[in-house]
């Protein structure tokens, strides 16, 4: 008789005694009976604590394992996981060199943030990043795992709060790592873009000795080196828009600071200059300082013609110099060279106790760059906003044109340098514990300590005081300045020379003006578990089995502020700092009950107690239905919890930048008013923040209706409430929590652009995400000699990414460009889609990954009354009907292994070298869309090869 897959998964269902697997030491058979039939092989799943005989539970789970992520081509597990369907916004790509978390990458599933994802490996927490995504949201960085040591990666796809505790609200992602191995094996591969950048190396080692059968112990060690370089936005020139700020070639105008660096745009209004905008102090029209004919000048520059600095096009109709600074300056992704480490040893010291311990080490050095400073910027900390927008060349100043008069400046410093970060992260993880048997009970216990330590270094930021001490000496700006050590050792009356004179300061001067910046960051977690699991009595379909557990832990953040952000004195660097320490403790259990030889009943719960936000009870229940050995039907439904972090209910505070609309400059008929301008936004830790709470609910079917054929089907919605954010930027805006710069104004009755918004982390009414996933496997044999084919597609649908304000407001993000207001403002489309399609034969494996995402309006939400979120010169939206071309990019993958010990292998990503579409909306890179990065590198192609002795 034949039986397809499910039915071969679930035969242990149907059989009485090894039912759901349940069963931990088998039952006394009677002295008549016949000698049982041997033990059904256990396995650990992730979302239950009790192990079964198959994988098949009532939740859904997604199971990549070393095949899966081999054919993918990724030479991360965190690439792999963020080109899954599942993933969404608020996911965290190690390519954001910009971001407040630079130098990590996380996962967001669902779209509900990388914080309500909880990231596991072998089963247990790990210490978060110690830099917070956008300042708020704490994640973990899938950074640290060393990719040759994965056995498989088990994506639980519903809420897990019952079993895992805070953290688990869109689902679960437990990186299993191996835990014996014997031989030796080496690999190594070496990638590059057809551009001849982004060089990608990896090189790695993993022994293991010992079988614990014969041996009574294994010993497992892997150690992987990576190095990859950066890659420049210069560099993709000839990609179209991609890495550009002057999109005037798509339309745009300069007066809507999509037409490079350095635009003259209305009366009073400017961008920063390579050679300097300075303001007429009598009209209060800005004037380039290379102009000749300024109006109003006192003296002229020839060496400052726009000529000597850039041969970048002009245009600009205010008379600006133009150059393309995020092109210049910017990056596709920021260079990075990591060292990862893991160590396990187990040891069998009787029949019934192992024991085992892990190590896992893991340091990076990741360095990105921007732009130049510009010596206007408005920032913020947390005694409210710091305008720059009154940086003035003293009347004295020998670069002035109006010189006799102090003028506004406006410059972009290329003379300072790009402004550059480097950052250091330092991860360690130890694990030691035991596992066994005692009486009828299967026991596991162990001691985790894990930390991560960040060190960051910026350069290139100026300091507030001095700068407005070395542009405009007036005494109250040499007071202040003189109480930097620094500058009180230069010479009195010094200057700092701009544009063409810069070559005249010394490096002292630099030093004083823009000094290293140092901060640091350390998250820690100390915890003690214990779990037990055994089987009570017989039911119709098989064991009951029960798992009772509990924890302590705790867990401690802190991020010490950059210097000099804490009085809002660094020039284009907010504030951020947090501290805080909590002890949570937990207690939780689960039972499995097979009812019926069709039917499977499950429920778990668990209390935890958080010294800092109270006490948290959530259940989960499961259950699955089995008509037909080809067919099942499933469905969970849970409630969960995140715990507000450090960050958000701690000690410090965050002074970060987003865009908004101006709607009341808008309604005035000031232009600039209606399309969105950066602005910073200041925002105050809550100590009353409540933990967000959720309901999730999943129900579908998995369904085999031939040998080689796989269904599975789900329907979902998560709910949650008590959301912890911050303030929506214009909910605060319309309830006046602005400052503004008067002096901006343009005309009478203009109050001026908008500087700062002050919020802070609230509570949000509620979440509600709604959709489904529909998972494909075909399996083909053509008949012998001509191998196997293996088609898999996974395809997740948005119904609804609905998110309600507490003043009742309510945004539905699915398919728009929205939420603009968590990282990278990437969007929320409604469709990712991955597709596979393999052929292995003997020695060789061939396979093409196709990776789709969906179109996105270019709206901040649906139907938002402003309409489209951004406009060519003309008027129109942008892009073209106000919609983001959806993305589809093709990837090629080979191995061929010559002799058993011996393995060659590749791929060719992005192979038809798509060009990402223009996305003018993004903060997260320039002019594409952080999801599309691989349309921005273009064809890249990798080599590799691997050795087991």
């Amino acid at each position: 008789m034949k039986h397809t897959i499910l039915s071969r998964s679930l035969r242990g269902l149907f059989a009485g005694g090894g039912a759901a697997g349940l069963a931990l030491l088998a039952c006394p058979a009677r002295a008549q009976a016949p000698a049982p039939p041997a033990p059904i092989p256990r396995v650990e799943i992730t979302g239950t604590l009790i192990p079964r005989a198959t994988r098949e539970t009532a939740a859904a789970v997604i199971t990549l394992n070393r095949n899966d992520i081999e054919r993918s081509g990724k030479t991360t597990v965190a690439e792999l996981l963020q080109t899954l369907a599942v993933d969404n916004q608020g996911s965290v790509p190690s390519s954001f060199g910009g971001g407040f978390a630079s130098g990590a990458s996380g996962i967001s599933l669902r779209g509900l943030g990388a914080a309500s994802t909880l990231v596991l490996l072998n089963g247990r927490r790990v210490a978060p990043y110690g830099l917070a995504d956008d300042g708020q949201k704490v994640f973990s960085d899938l950074n640290i795992i060393p990719t040759d040591a994965v056995e498989r990666v088990e994506v639980l796809k519903d809420g897990a709060s019952a079993i895992y505790g805070s953290d688990a609200i869109a689902g679960v992602v437990n990186v299993i790592l191996r835990r014996d191995f014997r031989g030796t094996t080496v690999r190594a591969s070496f990638g590059q873009s057809r551009e001849h950048d982004g060089n990608d190396g990896v090189a790695s080692l993993t022994w293991g000795k010992g079988d614990l059968q014969a041996d009574r112990y294994n010993l497992l060690a892997s150690l992987e080196y990576g190095r990859r370089a950066e890659i420049w936005n210069r560099d993709r020139a000839e990609r179209a828009h991609i890495g550009r700020g002057d999109l005037r070639p798509w339309g745009f105008s300069a007066q809507e600071t999509l037409g490079g660096t350095g635009t003259i745009t209305a009366n009073n209004m400017a961008g920063n200059a390579i050679n300097g905008n300075v303001r007429n102090p009598d009209t209060l029209d800005y004037v380039n300082r290379g102009n000749l004919a300024g109006a109003g000048f006192t003296r002229t520059f020839p060496g400052a013609a726009c000529a000597n600095f850039t041969r970048h096009p002009q245009g600009d109709p205010g008379g600006g110099c133009l150059v393309d600074s995020q092109q210049l300056y910017n990056q596709v992704q920021p260079r990075q060279e990591r060292v990862n480490f893991f160590g396990r040893s187990t040891f069998q010291a009787t029949p019934e106790v192992q024991t085992y311990a892990e190590l896992n080490l893991y340091r990076s050095e990741s360095a990105s760059s921007s732009t130049p400073p510009a010596v206007s910027g408005a920032v913020g900390y947390p005694g409210g906003p710091v305008n720059s927008a009154n940086v003035m060349l003293g009347a004295t100043h020998p670069d002035n044109p109006y010189f006799g008069t102090a003028a506004r400046l406006r410059y972009m410093a290329a003379d300072v340098g790009p402004r550059a970060t480097r950052i250091d992260s330092d991860f360690v993880r130890l694990l030691a514990g035991a596992r066994g048997s005692v009486g009828p009970w299967e026991l596991d216990t162990a001691l985790l300590f894990s930390q991560n330590q960040i060190d960051s270094e910026r350069s290139s930021y100026p300091q507030r005081d001095v700068l407005f001490a070395l542009l405009n000496p007036t005494s109250a700006n040499v007071a202040a300045a003189r109480a930097n050590p620094a500058y009180a050792a230069l010479p009195p009356g010094t200057v700092w020379r701009i544009a063409e004179n810069a070559g005249l300061n010394s490096p002292v001067l630099y030093a004083a003006l823009a000094p290293s910046l140092n901060n640091d960051a350390k998250s820690r977690i100390a915890q003690l578990d214990v779990r037990a699991s055994r089987q009570l009595t017989d039911l119709p379909g098989g064991a009951l089995g029960i798992a009772l557990g509990g924890e302590f832990r705790r867990e401690t953040a802190e991020l010490a502020p950059v210097p000099g952000t804490e009085r809002g004195n660094i020039i284009g660097l907010g504030y951020s700092a947090y501290k805080g320490a909590r002890n949570v403790a937990a207690l939780y259990g689960e039972v499995l009950a097979p009812v019926h030889p069709s039917v499977e009943l499950s429920a778990a719960l668990r209390a935890d107690h958080y010294t800092d936000a109270g006490d948290a009870y959530n259940p989960k229940f499961g259950v699955k239905w089995t008509p037909a050995p080809t067919f099942a039907l499933r469905g969970t439904y849970a409630r969960g919890f995140r715990a507000p972090s450090t960050a958000e209910n701690g000690v410090g505070g965050l002074a970060a930048y987003s865009t908004a609309v101006d709607p009341l400059r808008c309604n005035l008929g000031v232009a600039i008013g209606c399309n969105p301008a950066q602005v910073a936004i200041i925002t105050s830790p809550n100590p009353a923040l409540s933990p967000e709470k959720s309901r999730s609910v999943n129900v579908g079917m998995v369904w085999d209706p031939y040998k080689r054929t796989n269904i599975a089907l789900d329907l979902w919605e998560i709910k949650r409430k008590n959301e912890i954010n911050q303030e929506q930027s214009d909910a605060a805006i319309r309830a006046g929590r602005i400052a503004r710069d008067p002096s901006g104004a343009t005309r009478p009755g203009d109050p001026g652009p908008i500087t700062a918004v002050l919020a802070s982390y609230v509570n949000s009414a509620r979440t509600e995400v709604r959709g489904a996933d529909l998972d494909l496997t075909q399996r083909v044999d053509f008949g012998p000699g001509t191998g196997d084919v293996t088609i898999n597609t996974k395809w997740t649908h948005l119904f609804k990414w609905l998110r309600t304000e507490q003043d009742g407001s309510a945004r539905d993000f699915a398919g728009t460009h929205g939420n603009c207001d968590v990282t990278n403002c990437v969007g929320t489309p409604e469709d990712r889609v991955n597709f596979g399609l393999s052929w292995e034969r003997a020695a060789w494996r061939v396979a093409a990954n196709v990776n789709y995402r969906g179109d996105l309006e270019n709206t901040l939400f649906k139907n938002d009354p402003a309409g489209c979120a951004s406009h060519v010169a003309n008027g129109d939206p942008a892009p073209a009907g106000c919609e983001l071309p959806s993305f589809t990019t093709v990837d090629l993958t080979f191995r061929w292994k010559p002799t058993t010990r011996m393995e060659v292998f590749g791929s060719a990503q992005n192979i038809f070298d798509k060009i990402a579409p223009p996305d003018p909306l993004t903060y997260g890179a320039n002019a594409y869309n952080p999801l599309d990065y691989a349309g921005a590198v273009g064809r890249f192609f990798t080599a590799g090869v691997r050795y087991t002795f």
